[in-house]
């Protein structure tokens, strides 16, 4: 699959990603290379495979990882006593994101 210098800006801009123009190549080369192995992968007859839902967990269908309990933690007020900067109860942090 072909894919476009502006195609990759505009994913790049998704991803607030600011590339040059010899990354936009870069990645412009890598992009076709994935999308071509996934065109690759739609012409494997997947229709005797069953789904999984837990690729990298070894155990039955009915398994569950640990069972959904609350426990005793700290109160909001001993979580803030050592932090930078907090108010109304929650951690603040520097604004690391702008548009």
């Amino acid at each position: 699959m072909k894919i476009t210098e502006k195609e990759v800006r505009y994913i790049a801009d998704l991803a607030n990603l600011n590339l040059s123009d010899e990354e936009v190549r870069d990645y412009q080369a890598n992009l076709e290379e994935i999308l071509g192995y996934v065109e690759k992968l739609k012409e494997l007859d997947t229709r005797g495979v069953e789904p999984m839902s837990h690729v990298l967990f070894e155990g039955s269908e009915t398994s569950t990882l640990r069972v959904d309990e609350p426990k005793a933690s700290f109160s909001a007020d001993q979580a803030l006593v050592n932090a930078p900067l907090a108010g109304a109860g929650h951690f603040k942090v520097p604004l690391v994101i702008e548009r």
